[in-house]
């Protein structure tokens, strides 16, 4: 489907004879491998699709804006009936000015363009704001918290998510989420988004590592959902298995199976997918399933009693040190200004934040952060300090780290505890 503004120009007659009566002609194409990241609709409009129009005119333009302007007239009754309850005959016959005025847009799902004829599946937006003066209502729905949404999907044995850009991820692209009580929280596929929502991290459940992807997406809670797509042959039939889940548990919200004859239609199968799942998951936010994981509302923290110890340690070995020595550092400290990436073993988040933490408290460093990340392996830090690099490492050593001396650099970790018996 593509989103056609009201203010674009007809295509013209001759283009259309050029066509055919059976060619079909898409406005605002755009490459649908590739949509545009900022091409979310995220304002509040109602929307009705499925509204079938066939009209003919004195050329294919003519012919064109009459069955849109029929088009809004017929999606104006069904908007009403659908919110109101009542009898589409019953809904106030607004004029065409009217109605122009609270349309926003027209959605084109199949057209059929001839010399003087115009055959086509169309939907209607209306702004919400507009119509409710009509329609006798306030125009606000409930909606959830936010909710980060992290579609993946499988092709026989592969699974895909942000790794690349996949036909389901564009179909989360296209959805039109203001009816929608779920607030979705998208995430553009560029950037770090590759890397930290992956395949993998959808079905890892500890939540520290979850509680620092939400805060950095400004979302409090997950939903996946989930499309294995089956192709009986090349351009033949495909059938498509979705699956919607929900936090870092992966709680089972709703499965089901759709199918198209041609994989020509894969857009119209995901498109259906996603409106299922959104119904699913509007049900569950309803009856009280959808709602955000408590154990993801907690805070990283530093540990004070530790980070007192160390600063302890640090004076006392600081006051024992040749007076002469300490001289020669607070020399080189008033007079240099280092800055330096260092390696930093992070078996799982909580290393990330802590290990921060404990950098940044240390005496003469004025700055660090995480330049490079890699849980479970080795992270890059970078270190803004006032002295040298043996000067950082004796300073880090003091603050409970195990320091290597490597050439140009350090390499830094903490002591794993001990295993419970």
């Amino acid at each position: 489907m593509q989103l056609v503004k009201k203010n674009l120009k007809a295509l013209g007659a001759l283009a259309a004879l050029a066509l055919g009566a059976t060619g079909i002609l898409y406005a605002q194409q755009e490459d649908p491998q590739n949509p545009r990241d900022f091409g979310f609709d995220v304002s509040a409009n109602y929307e009705v699709t499925g509204i079938t129009v066939d009209a003919s005119g004195e050329n294919a333009e003519d012919a064109r804006r009459i069955a849109w302007t029929r088009a809004e007239r017929v999606g104006w009754r069904m908007l009403w009936n659908r919110i109101t309850g009542g009898h589409s005959n019953s809904a106030p016959n607004l004029s065409d000015e009217s109605l122009s005025a609270i349309v926003t847009g027209i959605i084109v799902e199949e057209e059929q363009i001839g010399p003087t004829r115009y055959v086509a599946r169309l939907g209607v937006m209306f702004d919400r704001a507009r119509a409710s003066r009509y329609l006798g209502v306030s125009g606000v729905i409930r909606r959830s918290p936010p909710m980060l949404v992290v579609p993946v999907q499988w092709i026989g044995s592969t699974p895909q998510g942000f790794e690349e850009r996949t036909p389901w991820q564009n179909a989360w692209v296209r959805f039109r989420t203001g009816e929608s009580p779920i607030d979705y929280v998208r995430a553009s596929a560029s950037g770090a988004t590759p890397m930290l929502l992956t395949v993998g991290q959808t079905g890892r459940p500890g939540r520290g590592w979850w509680r620092f992807l939400l805060d950095s997406y400004g979302a409090a809670d997950v939903v996946v959902p989930v499309v294995h797509l089956q192709y009986s042959y090349p351009g033949g039939p495909v059938v498509g298995r979705f699956v919607a889940y929900h936090g870092p548990d992966r709680t089972l919200i709703t499965q089901f199976s759709l199918r198209v004859r041609s994989s020509d239609s894969l857009d119209q199968l995901l498109d259906a997918g996603v409106s299922r799942i959104d119904a699913a998951y509007a049900a569950a936010l309803e009856d009280g399933r959808l709602r955000p994981d408590p154990s993801l509302n907690f805070e990283f923290g530093i540990d004070e009693d530790a980070l007192e110890e160390a600063l302890d340690q640090l004076d006392e070995s600081v006051a024992q040190a040749p007076r002469t020595t300490v001289e020669a550092v607070n020399t080189e400290q008033a007079t240099s200004t280092g800055r330096y990436t260092i390696q930093v073993v992070t078996p799982d988040a909580n290393a990330v934040r802590s290990s921060e933490a404990a950098v940044r408290g240390t005496p003469g460093v004025r700055g660090a952060s995480t330049s490079s990340l890699a849980v479970g392996g080795v992270s890059l830090m970078e270190v803004n300090y006032i002295g040298d690099l043996d000067t950082l490492a004796s300073a880090l050593a003091a603050r409970g780290f195990t320091v290597q001396r490597g050439a140009g650099t350090l390499r830094i970790s903490r002591a794993a505890p001990p295993e419970s018996e």
